[in-house]
């Protein structure tokens, strides 16, 4: 079951609620954040607008950190992007691998929001959600996060006309499903996410040289297992022959 949040950037007040419940919540080292909220003024005098862009991970289907993991560090569950620092290499390659610039090497791993899983695993909700005072997050099944959305965006065009649903199919499909008030671009965000140029060199060249010496190497193994057998059957033929004379 695909589970994913909904950020309503209209209804988000800046409040720093979530960032704080996520830094405290995951027990995050200093200077690490996995939400980081930024103050906008939009349009031109006199006719201006204010409002915050949220950064954070945004859990694309078709992720391209996952995509470029070599050691499996990253993975999909239930929808989200999940990390296991315990395996990661270090090699950086999620880092320029997303299109949305989310991980970030912390102690020289890679490190992101994982959507609070061993939380939601044990049945509560993300610290960001609980935590928002304005009803700008929810978490749930994207099927109804997705029907949420539209319906916010139905009555916000009203007072927003530019108003949009944002990750309903970008990236494959976002794990974070959005609410905006304006055109993506206008609120620091990709009109169509692409990943990194690093991603195409990874499954076109990297990926399958690896796996090339990963076989070459297996089977040099098995030939070397082979040669070995052979000179270690010949050394007992010698020694019985000379027991015998």
């Amino acid at each position: 079951m695909a589970m994913a949040f909904l950020l309503d950037l209209g209804r988000c007040i800046g409040c720093q609620a979530c960032s704080a419940a996520c830094k405290t919540g995951n027990e995050l080292a200093a200077g690490t954040q996995f939400i980081r909220l930024i103050e906008q003024t939009r349009g031109e005098f006199p006719d201006l607008s204010g409002g915050f862009t949220n950064h954070r991970c945004y859990h694309c289907a078709d992720a391209a950190c996952v995509n470029v993991c070599p050691t499996g560090a990253l993975y999909k569950e239930d929808g989200l992007t999940r990390t296991s620092r315990d395996i990661c290499s270090g090699c950086g390659y999620c880092v320029e691998a997303c299109p949305f610039g989310v991980p970030e090497m912390v102690d020289g791993l890679s490190s992101k929001c994982d959507g609070c899983a061993d939380t939601v695993r044990a049945g509560g909700e993300p610290w960001c959600v609980v935590t928002c005072p304005s009803n700008a997050l929810e978490f749930g099944e994207r099927e109804e996060i997705v029907k949420e959305a539209r319906e916010r965006v139905t009555a916000m065009r009203a007072r927003y006309p530019k108003a949009r649903v944002y990750g309903e199919d970008e990236a494959g499909g976002l794990g974070v499903v959005m609410v905006l008030p304006d055109d993506p671009d206008v609120l620091d965000l990709p009109v169509d996410p692409a990943p990194g140029a690093l991603i195409n060199t990874w499954t076109g060249i990297v990926q399958p040289a690896t796996l090339a010496l990963t076989a070459g190497a297996t089977v040099a193994a098995g030939v070397m297992g082979v040669i070995a057998r052979r000179n270690h059957m010949l050394e007992l033929k010698a020694l019985e022959e000379g027991e015998e004379a």
